[in-house]
């Protein structure tokens, strides 16, 4: 199912494969970053709560 590319097949489907590693990257990066804020909201959360406010 793959169209004929013709020369540029091989620069057309390396272009493809580096934007999925890149959009794979951010979205973990994203992750990362979600989980680590998170991780810091709990903290401070509790931080609060011992303190009795």
């Amino acid at each position: 199912m793959i169209p004929d590319l013709g020369k540029y097949g091989d620069a057309v489907l390396s272009a493809y494969g580096v934007s999925v590693v890149m959009l794979l990257v951010l979205v973990g990066l994203s992750i990362r970053a979600s989980v680590k804020s998170k991780r810091m909201l709990d903290i401070e959360e509790q931080k609060v709560r011992n303190n009795g406010r």
